[in-house]
């Protein structure tokens, strides 16, 4: 690397940073006027906002605005140059246009390689803590209202419920039915059944079990009887902003049960798992963007080139949240939904580079 890419890159990563603590800032003063009545409210311990929400809230929306605040800080730092006719000075040294993107491209991969490993491994874990402070201190205590719920928890095997109690873990009317392709081989039926957190078993109070076997059936009544299912009360618990807080292998293993119990809201995760891969392509994606669209001298100056790097990041992150919402509904793949505003604006990139002077 010459001397030229040391100025350049080191540039780009202090005004990254800056432009991400500065609004990461902003973030936390309006968060903060919006919750705390309910800190008041909830007598939340001043330790606990300040390690356990903020300090893990922070690094979420870091990672979150990662992508806007790279391309923001490339059109405010490429505008800057340019201005300053650094840009000109440099093509017209021999450099070419291509050979400049390059410590822009090499700053861009270092933030994609540690925004992967930020989004898979690290900020969940962090999320873990804040969303419980959320479940604690900020949101209304949950209680599980689902009714007539199916859920199939292993091959060929389904069980059902009639409600569950999520305060005493207790569900009600609970049968387990297993079928071998359109019969029905047994049956049982239980009052409730109730979870032993010292087993990590469940209770089957007043079960009976109906077993067919062609002709012959027989009935076998209980009052009581522990057995494992591949069913936990989490299944029961609140869910809010639950992808949020898995790594990557929780998130692989919980779309793998979601599936395999054919249930629904496997979009979510889905979207979850495909959007951690394509954030580092978008950082370097709007990274080449942001200097083809910044480096021309404009006579409107640095602000009104900066403010049009504002409204395209703004208008990438709509159309994101636009792609999400519908695949959310079902409507649209979920790769899809995650790939296509990288692939737009990866496209409008294409075209600025072959139509705008530089």
């Amino acid at each position: 690397m010459k001397l030229l890419d040391w100025y350049i890159l080191k540039r780009f990563l202090q005004t990254y940073i800056f432009v991400v603590l500065v609004i990461v800032l902003v973030v936390v003063m309006i968060d903060y006027t919006e919750k705390v009545d309910n800190f008041h409210k909830t007598h939340a311990p001043g330790n606990e906002i300040f390690w356990d929400y903020y300090m893990n809230f922070v690094p979420y929306w870091a990672n979150y605005i990662s992508p806007l605040m790279v391309f923001i800080a490339t059109v405010f730092l490429t505008s800057r140059l340019a201005a300053r006719t650094e840009i000109i000075a440099i093509l017209s040294s021999g450099v070419s246009f291509i050979r400049l993107l390059f410590p822009y491209v090499l700053g861009a991969t270092v933030l994609a390689v540690a925004t992967y490993f930020m989004v898979n491994y690290i900020i969940p874990q962090a999320n873990k803590v804040r969303i419980a402070f959320e479940i604690k201190y900020i949101n209304d205590s949950y209680t599980y209202s689902g009714r007539n719920v199916h859920l199939k928890i292993a091959p060929n095997t389904y069980a059902y419920l009639e409600s569950y109690n999520n305060s005493v873990n207790t569900g009600y009317k609970f049968t387990l039915e297993k079928i071998d392709g359109n019969l029905l081989r047994q049956k049982l039926s239980a009052d409730r059944i109730e979870w032993d957190a010292k087993k990590k078993k469940w209770a089957l109070i007043d079960y009976r079990i109906r077993a067919i076997d062609g002709l012959k059936e027989t009935l076998t009544p209980g009052a009581r009887m522990d057995t494992t299912l591949n069913l936990k009360p989490d299944d029961f618990n609140s869910d809010f902003n639950l992808y949020e807080t898995l790594t990557r292998p929780e998130l692989n293993k919980r779309i793998n049960l979601l599936q395999s119990r054919g249930a629904d809201g496997v979009e979510t995760y889905l979207l979850e798992k495909y959007s951690r891969d394509t954030r580092p392509f978008a950082i370097i994606i709007l990274t080449v963007m942001g200097v083809i669209m910044s480096a021309r001298k404009s006579r409107r100056g640095v602000g009104w080139q900066v403010a049009l790097g504002f409204i395209l990041a703004f208008t990438y992150l709509l159309f994101f949240m636009l792609a999400k919402g519908i695949a959310e509904s079902g409507n649209l793949n979920p790769i899809v939904a995650v790939w296509l505003p990288n692939a737009i604006f990866a496209g409008i990139g294409v075209l600025l580079y072959n139509t705008i002077p530089r």
